[in-house]
């Protein structure tokens, strides 16, 4: 089973960096938060878990 991103929303400042991060579009902001938009197109590089400043991105199965 392939690995997706998962944001803890407690944590998340909605500051955008994974937005930045991803090279595949996998993450949007969406009322001050960052939302999963894209799951399957995660390649699973983990730039997403590695920037997050609040360590609020997960890459899991």
């Amino acid at each position: 089973m392939a690995e997706k991103p998962y944001v803890d929303k407690e944590k998340c400042v909605g500051c955008g960096t994974c937005v930045s991060v991803c090279p595949v579009g996998v993450f949007e902001i969406k009322d001050g938060k960052s939302v999963v938009v894209n799951p399957d197109a995660c390649i699973q590089c983990r730039a997403c878990e590695a920037s997050c400043p609040q360590k609020a991105i997960e890459v899991k199965e």
